[in-house]
């Protein structure tokens, strides 16, 4: 192979490379946005009960006493 063909070959290997680069990083953000996703949707909600069903049972239960 000459210098011309190995430098036409790096510099497309290098243009493939930054292709895959910019590939993923997208697939990197979506996995984040999937991440804070599943946070928001699943562990506040979790949180909110921890924090208010045992007040919401109380009240519930105090109208059983006699």
């Amino acid at each position: 192979m000459t210098d011309l063909e190995l430098e036409i070959q790096l510099k497309e290997q290098a243009e493939k490379l930054e292709k895959i680069f910019v590939s993923s990083e997208k697939v990197r953000k979506y996995f984040l946005i999937i991440f804070w996703v599943t946070i928001i949707t699943f562990a506040l909600p979790l949180l909110g009960m921890i924090i208010f069903l045992p007040t919401i049972i109380s009240t519930l239960t105090a109208g059983l006493t006699i």
